[in-house]
Protein backbone atom coordinates (compact mmCIF):
# COMPACT_ATOMS: atom_id res chain seq x y z
CA UNK A 1 0.00 0.00 0.00
CA UNK A 2 1.37 3.42 -0.96
CA UNK A 3 2.36 5.88 1.76
CA UNK A 4 -0.23 8.43 0.57
CA UNK A 5 -2.96 5.78 0.74
CA UNK A 6 -1.89 4.87 4.27
CA UNK A 7 -2.16 8.51 5.36
CA UNK A 8 -5.67 8.69 3.90
CA UNK A 9 -6.59 5.36 5.49
CA UNK A 10 -5.48 6.50 8.95
CA UNK A 11 -7.31 9.80 8.52
CA UNK A 12 -10.52 8.01 7.52
CA UNK A 13 -10.17 5.30 10.13
CA UNK A 14 -9.36 7.56 13.08
CA UNK A 15 -11.05 10.86 12.18
CA UNK A 16 -14.34 10.38 14.02
CA UNK A 17 -12.68 8.77 17.05
CA UNK A 18 -10.18 11.62 17.33
CA UNK A 19 -12.90 14.29 17.09
CA UNK A 20 -14.95 12.55 19.78
CA UNK A 21 -11.90 12.69 22.06
CA UNK A 22 -10.96 16.32 21.39
CA UNK A 23 -8.00 15.34 19.24
CA UNK A 24 -6.91 15.71 15.64
CA UNK A 25 -4.55 13.93 13.29
CA UNK A 26 -1.38 16.00 12.93
CA UNK A 27 0.65 13.75 10.63
CA UNK A 28 1.20 10.16 9.60
CA UNK A 29 4.45 8.54 8.49
CA UNK A 30 5.02 5.06 7.12
CA UNK A 31 8.79 4.47 7.01
CA UNK A 32 11.25 1.67 6.69
CA UNK A 33 14.15 1.91 9.10
CA UNK A 34 16.68 -0.84 8.77
CA UNK A 35 14.71 -4.06 8.37
CA UNK A 36 11.60 -2.76 10.11
CA UNK A 37 8.60 -0.69 9.01
CA UNK A 38 7.05 1.92 11.31
CA UNK A 39 3.59 3.43 11.12
CA UNK A 40 3.87 6.64 13.13
CA UNK A 41 0.71 8.53 13.90
CA UNK A 42 1.06 12.00 15.40
CA UNK A 43 -1.96 13.41 17.21
CA UNK A 44 -2.63 16.82 18.69
CA UNK A 45 -5.29 18.45 20.82
CA UNK A 46 -7.97 19.92 18.59
CA UNK A 47 -7.78 23.68 18.78
CA UNK A 48 -11.31 25.05 18.85
CA UNK A 49 -10.50 28.45 20.34
CA UNK A 50 -7.34 30.15 19.01
CA UNK A 51 -7.23 32.36 22.12
CA UNK A 52 -7.33 29.44 24.55
CA UNK A 53 -4.23 28.29 26.38
CA UNK A 54 -2.24 25.63 24.50
CA UNK A 55 -3.19 22.07 25.50
CA UNK A 56 -0.88 19.13 25.08
CA UNK A 57 -1.39 15.48 24.24
CA UNK A 58 -1.06 13.14 27.22
CA UNK A 59 0.31 9.62 27.31
CA UNK A 60 -3.27 8.51 28.05
CA UNK A 61 -4.40 10.16 24.79
CA UNK A 62 -1.68 8.32 22.88
CA UNK A 63 -2.52 5.01 24.51
CA UNK A 64 -6.24 5.41 23.79
CA UNK A 65 -5.62 6.18 20.11
CA UNK A 66 -3.03 3.42 19.81
CA UNK A 67 -5.46 0.81 21.16
CA UNK A 68 -8.24 2.05 18.88
CA UNK A 69 -6.07 2.11 15.75
CA UNK A 70 -4.45 -1.22 16.54
CA UNK A 71 -7.87 -2.88 16.77
CA UNK A 72 -9.14 -1.21 13.57
CA UNK A 73 -5.98 -1.99 11.62
CA UNK A 74 -6.07 -5.63 12.78
CA UNK A 75 -9.71 -5.91 11.61
CA UNK A 76 -9.14 -4.33 8.20
CA UNK A 77 -5.58 -5.67 7.71
CA UNK A 78 -4.82 -3.16 4.91
CA UNK A 79 -1.01 -3.19 5.23
CA UNK A 80 0.68 -6.33 3.97
CA UNK A 81 4.09 -6.06 5.59
CA UNK A 82 4.73 -6.27 9.31
CA UNK A 83 5.14 -2.92 11.03
CA UNK A 84 5.30 -1.27 14.43
CA UNK A 85 2.52 1.18 15.29
CA UNK A 86 3.63 4.25 17.24
CA UNK A 87 1.24 7.00 18.38
CA UNK A 88 2.68 10.20 19.81
CA UNK A 89 2.39 13.96 19.99
CA UNK A 90 4.19 16.10 17.40
CA UNK A 91 6.50 17.34 20.17
CA UNK A 92 7.68 20.78 21.20
CA UNK A 93 9.77 21.10 18.05
CA UNK A 94 6.96 20.01 15.76
CA UNK A 95 7.32 20.42 12.03
CA UNK A 96 4.84 22.72 10.34
CA UNK A 97 3.15 21.15 7.32
CA UNK A 98 -0.10 22.83 6.39
CA UNK A 99 -1.44 26.36 6.16
CA UNK A 100 -3.37 25.75 9.39
CA UNK A 101 -0.08 24.97 11.19
CA UNK A 102 1.50 28.21 9.98
CA UNK A 103 -1.62 30.14 10.98
CA UNK A 104 -1.80 28.51 14.40
CA UNK A 105 1.84 29.15 15.27
CA UNK A 106 2.23 32.65 13.81
CA UNK A 107 4.08 34.76 16.36
CA UNK A 108 6.10 31.79 17.64
CA UNK A 109 9.82 31.24 17.19
CA UNK A 110 10.68 28.86 14.32
CA UNK A 111 13.69 27.33 12.63
CA UNK A 112 13.63 27.24 8.83
CA UNK A 113 15.93 24.89 6.91
CA UNK A 114 16.41 25.44 3.18
CA UNK A 115 17.45 23.11 0.39
CA UNK A 116 19.94 25.66 -0.94
CA UNK A 117 21.99 28.50 0.53
CA UNK A 118 20.37 31.90 0.84
CA UNK A 119 22.78 34.66 1.83
CA UNK A 120 25.41 32.02 2.74
CA UNK A 121 23.21 29.92 4.99
CA UNK A 122 20.67 27.11 4.79
CA UNK A 123 19.28 27.66 8.30
CA UNK A 124 17.38 30.62 9.72
CA UNK A 125 15.60 31.30 12.97
CA UNK A 126 13.06 33.97 13.78
CA UNK A 127 9.48 34.80 14.63
CA UNK A 128 6.97 33.25 12.27
CA UNK A 129 4.84 35.79 10.46
CA UNK A 130 3.09 33.07 8.46
CA UNK A 131 2.77 31.22 5.20
CA UNK A 132 1.84 34.04 2.86
CA UNK A 133 1.40 33.68 -0.90
CA UNK A 134 3.39 30.44 -0.93
CA UNK A 135 6.27 31.85 1.11
CA UNK A 136 7.37 31.13 4.67
CA UNK A 137 7.80 34.59 6.18
CA UNK A 138 9.82 35.18 9.36
CA UNK A 139 11.27 38.16 11.21
CA UNK A 140 14.82 37.64 12.46
CA UNK A 141 16.40 39.09 15.60
CA UNK A 142 17.51 42.18 13.65
CA UNK A 143 13.83 42.85 12.78
CA UNK A 144 14.55 41.95 9.15
CA UNK A 145 11.64 40.24 7.41
CA UNK A 146 12.60 37.30 5.20
CA UNK A 147 10.39 35.32 2.83
CA UNK A 148 11.37 31.87 1.57
CA UNK A 149 9.41 30.23 -1.27
CA UNK A 150 7.82 27.07 0.14
CA UNK A 151 9.39 24.87 -2.56
CA UNK A 152 12.84 25.96 -1.30
CA UNK A 153 12.02 25.14 2.34
CA UNK A 154 13.15 21.69 3.44
CA UNK A 155 11.57 22.02 6.89
CA UNK A 156 10.01 24.51 9.27
CA UNK A 157 9.98 23.55 12.96
CA UNK A 158 8.95 25.32 16.13
CA UNK A 159 12.08 26.36 17.98
CA UNK A 160 12.43 25.02 21.49
CA UNK A 161 13.09 28.00 23.74
CA UNK A 162 13.81 27.57 27.46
Amino acid sequence: MAKVQIKELISDMAGEFLRENGLELYNTQFKKEGRDWYLRVFIDKAQTDPNAEEEYVSTDDCEKVSRYLSEKLDEADPIQQNYFLEVSSPGMDRELFAQKDYDRFAGRRVEVKLYQNFENSKEYEGTLIGLIDGKVVIRDDDEREMAFPLEQVAKTNLAVVF
